[in-house]
């Protein structure tokens, strides 16, 4: 009997049909309901996340510096007015150690990293259609090191779920009307609005964030029709539209960090074509690197077409960024060696460490830089912080490669 045929049966006898779509539906909602109210109660009263503040000795090394000469700078007035904790330490937001790098910088600029007139917008795409690669984990932390590094950065959600806009305390379904995601700004009707007035502060300066949500969805939809329609020739190129909407900021920024969603489809093809640098985030899996395996052969063959239609698939670096790993485990060993001897120094030199630092981190929607070093066992966490500025720290070089700077 078919779905229609038992609710006309239904209406005749009076049975309640089960409904899989409306069982959803109810599960969606009810979950929805109680993540709003547990964030409500993690981030009272405004129910919005705040960064920690920072000690004297975490901002030298964030900056460059000694600790010794920050507090000469706080001593001497030339610094912001630093806030001393119960124990008279004193403790610096990320907007003082901005301000700090501007002042350092009047006597030498290098202190400010900001690109230069000459230097390119940095896109990075994280990707990888594999789920449980660390790709939005990875995307969060690399945006993050970036700004509190003194970069201007914006970070964009292209996954329809999320997760991203979740770990800056965005809930979707709540906090975002139509249009307010990059699909406000790559949509092909009249409705299409500027990137810039979609683009959102965070409680982390110098770092915004185009959020996601399931509307994403749509450009996956509109793109089909309008290929098969007709419309003119700039409206068909749809791997350009992220690329487009990006140039309408690129004054505002250094780096994009573009997490992409866990498929190859229309918009992740756009971000890649977007994209000056690329990160293929892996889990030295065998199952994972076989998946990897089809997901670089599907690329390269959709991207061969989008190059012969005209599009950009030029690139400042390729890299295969390791996840999840333990040392310990010797097959996940074996694996990491073969991928170095087939892929060299795309591989990056340094993994990403598997840590109950960061997954205790992210039970609170938080990342490993959010928090700090006192809630956790020093060695646990100074291991997982390590493994993530040394990975972050080779981006850092790649771009600065590609900027024709030194170290």
């Amino acid at each position: 009997m078919t779905v229609l045929s038992q609710i006309d049966a239904s209406h005749r006898t009076g049975k309640k049909v089960r409904s899989l779509t409306r069982l959803i539906e109810r599960d969606a909602r009810v979950l929805s309901t109680q993540l709003l109210e547990l964030r409500s109660r993690a981030f009272p009263p405004s129910a919005e996340k705040a960064l920690r503040r920072f000690s004297s000795g975490e901002a030298a090394k964030l900056i460059g510096v000694t600790d010794a000469y920050i507090r000469h700078l706080s001593l001497s007035g030339e610094g912001p007015d630093a806030e001393k904790s119960a124990r008279g330490r004193r403790q610096y937001t990320l907007d003082q150690i901005h301000d700090l790098r501007r002042t350092l910088a009047r006597s030498k600029p290098s202190y400010l990293p900001e690109r230069r007139d000459a230097e390119h917008l940095q896109v990075i795409a994280v990707t990888n259609f594999k789920g449980g690669s660390g790709k939005t984990t990875t995307a969060a932390h690399l945006a993050q090191y970036f700004a509190m590094r003194g970069y201007r950065t914006l970070a964009v959600d292209l996954d329809p779920q999320a997760s991203l806009s979740a770990l800056f305390g965005l809930q979707p379904e709540f906090d975002l009307r139509d249009n307010d995601t990059i699909y406000g700004a790559i949509r092909y009707d009249d409705q299409q609005r500027q990137l810039g007035d979609i683009i959102r502060p965070t409680y982390f300066a110098g770092l915004d964030i185009v959020p996601g949500n399931l509307e994403l969805q749509e450009f996956e939809h509109d793109t089909p029709r309008v290929l098969a329609g007709g419309r003119r020739a700039s409206d068909r190129m749809f791997f350009s539209r992220i690329a487009t909407a990006l140039a309408s900021v690129e004054d505002r920024y250094d780096v994009v960090v573009l997490d992409c969603p866990p498929s190859l489809g229309f918009l992740t093809l756009s971000a890649l074509c977007a994209a000056r640098s690329v990160l293929v985030t892996i889990h030295p899996q065998m199952l994972d690197v076989a998946s990897m395996s089809q997901f670089l052969q599907m690329t390269a063959s959709l991207l061969d077409v989008v190059e012969q239609a005209g599009g950009d698939a030029d690139y400042d670096f390729f890299r295969y960024v390791i996840t999840r790993y333990e040392p310990s485990d010797g097959p996940q060993g074996q694996i990491v060696g073969l991928m170095r001897s087939l892929f060299g120094e795309r591989v990056l030199t340094t993994p990403v460490l598997k840590s109950t630092a960061i997954s205790d981190a992210g039970l609170t929607k938080q990342t490993l830089y959010e928090i700090a070093r006192e809630n956790f066992t020093r060695s646990t966490y100074d291991r997982a912080i390590e493994s993530l500025d040394t990975v972050h720290g080779e981006i850092e070089m790649l771009i600065r490669e590609a900027w024709g700077r030194g170290a």
